[in-house]
């Protein structure tokens, strides 16, 4: 099985990308994660992707392609759940190919909808822990402390991609440069959409009848 989440930023894909993948024993890649580990790593591509993320700008296509072809080839599991990959059209048909050459392909591809008010209130209030990575958010799920975690005392962050300037960025990227993937799997008959903006129950419902 191989499932594709799609939807802007903050459109709540890695909550429930989670949930789904334990359900199902998928294998959950969430581009975004990764890439920051290869920041936080420093290697040569975490260095290629940072100037980009920073702005909010989409990562080049090449270096996103690379990075996930390497982790379809051994899922260990009964399958992957792609959170945040395909963002482009390039990315898509990429996928397809490199999918089509293991002689399998994309079984359903998910759209979350989410209004951008909505979109810049979730983004825009979040901030992490950078010892322990546990999430905050200052309406939803505020620390106890004011920026302070409330399992390690550290001083909470807030992610350069998540300021207002850089939302509103990642929003119009998003636009311009993602929407058409979404004609790309509604044109191939794959695609799903929910509505990212009910409850967390009621969005695993809604997944749970697009997946089977």
């Amino acid at each position: 099985m191989l499932i594709v989440f799609l939807g802007a930023p903050g459109a709540g894909k890695g909550t429930q990308a989670k949930t789904l993948a334990a359900e199902k024993n998928l294998t959950h890649l969430a581009t975004g994660d990764l890439l920051r580990a290869e920041v936080a790593a420093g290697s040569e591509l975490g260095l290629a992707a940072k100037a980009f993320m920073d702005r909010g700008d989409l990562v080049p296509d090449d270096v996103m392609i690379g990075m996930i072809q390497g982790r379809l080839e051994s899922p260990r599991s009964d399958g992957i759940l792609l959170d945040g990959f395909p963002r482009t059209v390039a990315q898509a048909q990429a996928l397809d190919d490199a999918l089509s050459a293991a002689d399998t392909s994309v079984d359903r591809s998910i759209y979350f909808e989410v209004s951008e008010d909505e979109l810049v209130r979730r983004l825009a209030g979040r901030s992490t822990c950078p010892d322990c990575q546990r999430a905050y958010h200052d309406t939803f799920n505020p620390p106890q402390n004011a920026d302070k975690c409330d399992d390690c005392d550290e001083g909470l962050i807030r992610r350069e991609d998540d300021k207002p300037e850089a939302v509103r960025n990642r929003l119009k990227v998003y636009e311009t440069q993602t929407t058409p993937v979404l004609d790309h799997y509604r044109n191939a008959g794959k695609l799903v959409q929910v509505d990212g903006e009910q409850s967390i129950d009621a969005v695993q419902s809604d997944l749970a009848a697009a997946v089977g």
